[in-house]
């Protein structure tokens, strides 16, 4: 790497806010914040755009569209990044996610407000997955953690003021301006995000162009396609059962050829990155599509009350990351005690469902889960960083960031079946995203126990 640790052995390595990397974090904060803000906000705005334009058929494309673009996006985006180095393809993916902003900000119909939306996926497959390599190019190793750290922490505002700026904005003045007004800050971010890189060697890439890259892009589109019908056939309950059967179909087709070799059998070390976090992120998603629905449904809370419970499990997130970036736990304690953690919390929210048990117990059983994920997620981040090898961040981040993807799709949708199957039984739905993050639990050993840099067990396909 081009990296160098800055003074003697004697002299501990400069924070993430000092001068040498305080531009470049903040840039680097600012632009994880404006892409959570965007996609926390759209979900607030998207009934009012649908009903505006006159397109509610195309409701659920306007969120599958995005999905679909950021994992072909993402494989795209990793390679680049190894090949080219990550600033090309974070300046390609922010023109990108700007574009798609003003396509969606302008749309005169809905088909082109979609158009929009699947241009704003491509930015920011592109840009999250680059912004993975350029960490692991600029930053020393010791500070690895402390900056996904700053990623979750970015994502904790969003999450807690952007549905309400959302709805602020829908009701008094006009929704186009929650993609246009993110346009206006996004560019200032990326030019500093941009100053704090330069002078610094990481232009070039590292890795050889892949001839197979190509082919890859094909299965990526293809898995796309899958997890978009997925998500798309499960919101259209029995009569998207073709939909759903097709997208399975295309997935087993499709995801083997975009994760590494044997992540599906789990083999010791990288391999089983995808698997794990997108079992442990796509537990604990899932869960949160039934939580508000449950509280509301069962207990009487207002949307505001149900929302503080999500609002909570954000706030955990940020401190279990904060926790995790001071060096306070070990690697296995955040994997294993983080997926633990979300169990143990959506089964303290569940119990809520019983009338005797005080709503309280929801908001403590969401802080648990929020740590626990909060632990997790730059781990896994860490970890992959750690142990792949010079010219392989980005391939490697991006097999894990399609697996979060794909993974969390399928869970929202088997968890929304299993729902629907009971009879709209919520313990059905939640017991289900709980097992989930047991079977993270089980698999943590084979991947923090990995020994060497560059680990990856070959297993027969």
């Amino acid at each position: 790497m081009t990296t160098t640790v800055e003074g003697s052995t004697a002299t501990a390595p400069a924070g993430v806010l000092s001068p040498r990397y305080r531009a470049l974090s903040i840039g680097l904060v600012a632009l994880v914040t404006l892409l959570a803000f965007e996609a926390m906000a759209v979900a607030t705005a998207m009934p009012v755009v649908a009903r505006e334009l006159d397109g509610m058929p195309l409701y659920n494309l306007a969120f599958s569209a995005t999905l679909a673009a950021s994992v072909i996006a993402t494989v795209l985006g990793g390679r680049w990044s190894d090949v080219r180095g990550p600033l090309q393809p974070i300046g390609a993916g922010v023109v990108a996610f700007v574009a798609g902003l003003l396509l969606a900000g302008f749309a005169p119909s809905m088909e082109v407000f979609v158009l929009g939306r699947f241009v704003q996926g491509l930015g920011t497959g592109l840009t999250q997955v680059s912004l993975y390599v350029l960490v692991a190019r600029v930053f020393p190793g010791s500070l690895h953690p402390k900056v996904f750290a700053l990623f979750s922490a970015a994502w904790v505002v969003p999450s807690m003021i952007g549905p309400a700026i959302a709805g602020f904005v829908v009701e008094n003045t006009d929704w186009r301006w929650i993609f246009l007004g993110v346009t206006l800050i996004v560019i200032p971010s990326a030019l500093l995000l941009w100053r704090g890189t330069s002078g610094r060697a990481i232009e070039n890439g590292i890795a050889e162009p892949a001839p197979g890259l190509g082919r890859k892009l094909i299965w990526a589109t293809l898995t796309a396609v899958a997890a978009a019908l997925i998500q798309y056939g499960s919101a259209l309950k029995l009569a998207g059962l073709p939909l759903l059967l097709v997208g399975i179909v295309l997935l087993a087709a499709g995801l083997p050829k975009l994760l590494l070799p044997g992540s599906l059998k789990a083999a010791r070390g990288l391999p089983t990155a995808p698997v794990l976090r997108g079992l442990a992120f796509g537990s604990l998603t899932a869960a949160e599509v039934l939580i508000p629905l449950m509280l509301m449904s069962e207990r009487g809370l207002t949307p505001t009350g149900a929302g503080v419970v999500l609002t909570i499990g954000a706030l955990g997130w940020s401190t279990g990351s904060w926790i995790k970036g001071r060096g306070a736990i070990s690697h296995m304690t955040a994997i294993r005690g983080g997926s633990a953690m979300i169990a143990v919390g959506i089964g303290l929210v569940t119990l809520v469902l019983i009338d005797s048990v005080p709503l309280a117990v929801a908001y403590v059983g969401m802080a648990i889960a929020g740590l626990g994920i909060g632990a997790l997620h730059p781990t896994v981040s860490v970890l992959v960083l750690k142990l792949s090898k010079e010219g392989e961040e980005g391939q490697n981040s991006a097999a894990v960031g399609v697996g979060e993807s794909v993974f969390t799709v399928v869970a929202v949708a088997v968890s929304g079946a299993l729902f629907t199957a009971a009879g709209g039984s919520y313990v059905a739905g939640l017991a289900f995203t709980a097992a989930l993050a047991v079977v993270a639990f089980l698999l943590a050993p084979r991947f923090v126990h990995a020994s060497a840099a560059g680990t990856m067990e070959e297993t027969a396909s």
